[in-house]
C-alpha cells in the first residue's frame, strides 16, 4: 500500500474503506464499492464467492450489495492476527479459508444431494429452508464443519458488512450511542 499518514489511514478505515487491488494498484474502497466495481477476489474462487453471496443474502438481505464477499475475501487475505472475521474471534485455527472452503463445500454438497443444484441455484424459499435446517444441524449427511457454526460465522460476516457502516446503522433508524448523553447517576 502507498505510504499514508496514520490519521488518514484511521479515518478511512473508520469509514469502512479497505485496500483493494484494482488494475495492479491498491486503492481504498468500501466492500460495497469493491462489489459494485467487480474487484477480483484474492482468495475466494468465483464459485465460492457465488455461494457465499447467496448464503449471506439469505441470512441478511442486502449483504451481497454491501459487499460481503469482498469483505470476507479481503479479510482472508490479511494476516490472521489482523483479520476482522468472526472466525478469529471464535478462535478458529488459521488459515481461515479452510473453514470457509469446508463450509461452502458442505453447503453445496448438501444442496446438490437434496435438490440436485448448487445452493445459489435454489429458489429463495428453498435457500431459506436449507439455511434454517443448517442452523439447527438438521441436514442429513452433512459433511464439513458443523452447520450451526458455519451459520454463526457467515451470519456475523453479513451483519458486520451490512450494519458495520454509518449508512447501515442509519438504516436501522436508531440513534447513535455517541449522541446519547450518559446518565448522571446510575439507577437500579
Amino acid at each position: 500500500m502507498v505510504a499514508m499518514q496514520r490519521r488518514d489511514f484511521v479515518k478511512r478505515v473508520g469509514l469502512g474503506a479497505l485496500a483493494f487491488t484494482v488494475g495492479g494498484t491498491e486503492v481504498m474502497l468500501t466492500p460495497s464499492q469493491a462489489y459494485a466495481q467487480g474487484v477480483p477476489y484474492k482468495v475466494l474462487t468465483a464459485e465460492e464467492a457465488k455461494t457465499l453471496n447467496a448464503v449471506c443474502e439469505t441470512l441478511l438481505p442486502g449483504a451481497q450489495r454491501a459487499g460481503v464477499t469482498h469483505f470476507v475475501d479481503h479479510q482472508l487475505a490479511v494476516p490472521a492476527d489482523q483479520s476482522f472475521l468472526m472466525a478469529r474471534v471464535a478462535n478458529v485455527q488459521p488459515p481461515f479459508i479452510n473453514i470457509y472452503r469446508g463450509g461452502l463445500g458442505a453447503i453445496n454438497r448438501s444442496a446438490q444431494a437434496m435438490h440436485g443444484k448448487r445452493f445459489e441455484e435454489l429458489d429463495a424459499k428453498t435457500q431459506y429452508t436449507f439455511i434454517d435446517a443448517m442452523r439447527q444441524n438438521k441436514i442429513e449427511g452433512w459433511a464439513g464443519p458443523p452447520g450451526p457454526f458455519i451459520y454463526f460465522l457467515m451470519r456475523h460476516d453479513a451483519v458486520d458488512v451490512v450494519y458495520g457502516t454509518v449508512e447501515g446503522i442509519e438504516s436501522l433508524g436508531t440513534p447513535y450511542m455517541a449522541h446519547i448523553a450518559p446518565p448522571t447517576r446510575w439507577e437500579a
